[in-house]
């Protein structure tokens, strides 16, 4: 039986959940060979989870972080398993959770799966990757000057490093307190404990900021600076009561953001009149949001953009109520002030960083010691100078979507082409399908996403063995 290669270019949590559910598909053995391109040291964790900052916390409690759909208890019964405290109000620190990845793919690196999977590690970075002459197969390159051979390859690049907020970039990028990536190992360890600090940003990733400063002593005045000033809503302190889910019943098939938007009001209404939190009522929605966005007519899609996304950021992605505490402590003491406004220029003066904003039709300058980028992740692979990204963009074989979002593809995750068709050997998932999904990044997506195109990937694999294809067809 001929072996067939797929090769999953990132370890982060999305490649890694995807190699681990290739080694759990039903039936078996599997001629198939799984290996995964990351360049970092630790396979897993990927950039949000390898850190030495216990402060940063998930923002999901643990009994909803299982790495697999059918196991919703997984990740919690490995906490006990390893006596693991599941964090005040069951919010664990993100360090821990890169443990529980890491562990997982491990076993698969270190045992060929009973389907017979066999899982390998190139500890390097992918740069090119291209069809061969019969089309049949994809040739990866590598930094390391190696070559694999595969039927399938699978984007799994997680997020980018934030964009530059003011473009050209004027030199300010290499100012030596301009923090453009607060994840980058050693980010805000050169801040002194006195030194003015402003944040780009009012996000969960200003949170962290706040939170490693906090962490660090940090005593100095703080400024965050955004357009709407708005923060993410905190967590209740103890899990809500479940909402019944209203999709099916008024929600599907709805094609306009004001008919999305009249029913979860009257539902969030409802709700409260019956003892329910407001919270509940959005969570409900949670196995259904992609369903949403895909109705929804693109001039739709970017209204939403244009007039409720950040205020919906807010609402979904919250804060742990240990860290809204410290939050509102740093805002009533009065250390941290607000900045409403669009960052317009930026430019170094000696040892600090001036930055100018607009908010309506007034201009300001703004002063401080440091200034962090805290906007979130790129997400535009059109601006994305990553060189596979640059060879595959240039090839026709991969398509920016029009909202810069993320990638072009089928349902599947299939990369469309610059003609349209969906690939027979390019997939991704992750961030990258948001515009597909629009909500792509939690780790409650990227799960299914992983188990759903492993099931894809066997499928067509089982398409020239039989015997596997009646094993599938088995699983309920």
């Amino acid at each position: 039986m001929t072996r067939r290669t797929i090769v999953i270019i990132g370890g982060g949590v999305a490649g890694s959940l995807l190699a681990v559910q290739l080694t759990r598909l039903p039936g078996g053995p599997w001629p198939l060979d799984v290996v995964v391109v990351e360049p970092r040291e630790r396979l897993g964790p990927g950039t949000a989870y390898t850190n030495d900052r216990p402060e940063w916390l998930l923002n999901v409690r643990s009994q909803g972080l299982s790495a697999f759909p059918d196991q919703p208890n997984h990740f919690v019964e490995w906490l006990h398993q390893n006596g693991i405290p599941e964090g005040d109000y069951g919010f664990c620190p993100r360090q821990t959770y890169g443990r529980y990845i890491e562990s997982l793919v491990q076993t698969a690196l270190e045992n060929t799966s009973i389907n017979g999977v066999r899982v390998q590690w190139q500890s390097s970075r992918a740069v090119a990757a291209t069809p061969t002459a019969g089309g049949c197969l994809m040739r990866v390159e590598l930094e390391n000057g190696r070559t694999l051979e595969a039927n399938t390859v699978v984007l799994a690049l997680g997020n980018f490093p934030p964009s530059m907020p003011v473009r050209p970039d004027t030199g300010y990028h290499y100012h030596p307190h301009f923090h453009a990536n607060p994840w980058a190992p050693g980010a805000l360890r050169n801040i002194g404990p006195n030194e003015s600090v402003m944040l780009i940003g009012t996000g969960l990733t200003s949170v962290d900021v706040l939170m490693a400063l906090r962490a660090d002593g940090h005593r100095g005045p703080l400024l965050a600076v955004s357009r709407h000033g708005r923060w993410p809503v905190a967590h209740t302190e103890t899990a809500v009561s479940p909402y019944p889910n209203y999709y099916a019943s008024e929600l599907a098939g709805l094609r306009t953001v004001a008919e999305v938007l009249r029913v979860v009001r009257r539902h969030v209404a409802q709700g409260e009149a019956e003892g329910y939190n407001w919270r509940a009522v959005l969570d409900a929605l949670r196995p259904d949001l992609g369903h949403i966005w895909a109705a929804w007519p693109k001039p739709e899609q970017q209204r939403f953009m244009r007039h409720l996304a950040t205020l919906w950021s807010t609402l979904r992605h919250r804060n742990p109520p240990q860290n809204a505490a410290a939050l509102a402590e740093l805002l009533g003491s009065g250390r941290l002030q607000i900045e409403k406004g669009r960052v317009r220029h930026i430019e170094g003066r000696g040892e600090q960083l001036a930055v100018q904003i607009r908010h309506n039709h007034d201009h300001k300058w703004l002063q401080a010691d440091h200034v962090v980028l805290c906007t979130g992740p790129l997400m535009d692979y059109q601006q994305l100078n990553d060189p596979l990204i640059v060879q595959l963009r240039h090839a026709g074989l991969l398509v920016p979507d029009s909202m810069r979002l993320g990638i072009q593809t089928s349902a599947e995750g299939a990369l469309l082409d610059s003609a349209g068709t969906a690939s027979e050997h390019l997939f991704t998932l992750g961030p990258s399908l948001r515009p597909l999904w629009f909500e792509s990044t939690a780790v409650p997506e990227l799960r299914q996403q992983a188990a759903d195109l492993a099931a894809v990937l066997a499928q067509r694999l089982a398409g020239n063995h039989p015997e596997q294809a009646i094993a599938l067809r088995r699983v309920p």
